[in-house]
């Protein structure tokens, strides 16, 4: 892994792209095991975890990862959910933090040395090269292994290191859960930015 032991790093991890990778290799990523894995690497300053929520709904799935996280060593970062109707009459539900993201590492920028970011979109293309511009250096987390990649040509260009979530997953995944869900979501959240571009 490209992290100097000496350096300061962050984690800045985009729930809903790093939920779309890791499904879509087929493995859970083990929330545990991965701080474990970058506090061994070098001092890991912080790990923030966004997403956006549905409040309405009388049970969301993502819960109690939320609450697990937010218990264990994560800083969770969320923001409710936005609906809509979409043009064809169907209900939407759109949460994107982006912009929650990038506020955060470049307000946090003066007190580390690396971050490490969990995502594919293409849109923190720009946060990279601000944060490199500030002497940071970048690692981005997504991969390539599917077939059509979970990752922007241009964000994986940007970023000083690129780890692919199935290596990563050697050290911090399993198999997906077999669980029977409790009371499945009515209506998906989604991130308009699981399009790479």
């Amino acid at each position: 892994m490209p992290i100097d032991p000496r350096e300061k790093i962050v984690l800045f991890i985009d729930g809903a792209n790093l939920y779309a990778t890791s499904k879509a290799i087929g493995v859970d990523i083990d929330y545990r095991r991965l701080l474990a894995e970058f506090n061994a690497k070098a001092y890991l300053l912080r790990a923030n975890y966004y997403t956006a929520l549905v409040e309405d709904q009388e049970y969301s799935s993502i819960r109690p990862l939320i609450d697990w996280l937010d218990y264990n060593g994560f800083t969770v970062v969320t923001k409710p959910a936005k609906e809509f109707t979409d043009a064809a009459g169907r209900r939407k539900i759109k949460g994107n933090m982006d912009i929650e993201l990038c506020v955060d590492a470049l307000e946090l920028a003066p007190y580390y040395d690396h971050m490490v970011l969990f995502s594919g979109d293409g849109d923190f293309t720009a946060l990279v090269a601000a944060l490199q511009r500030k002497g940071k250096r970048v690692t981005v987390v997504s991969t390539l292994t599917t077939s059509t990649p979970m990752i922007a040509d241009d964000l994986r260009r940007q970023a000083d290191f690129f780890i692919d979530v199935a290596d990563l997953a050697k050290s911090v995944g399993r198999p997906p859960s077999t669980r029977p869900v409790v009371a499945p979501a009515a209506v998906p959240v989604v991130d308009d930015e699981t399009d790479p571009d």
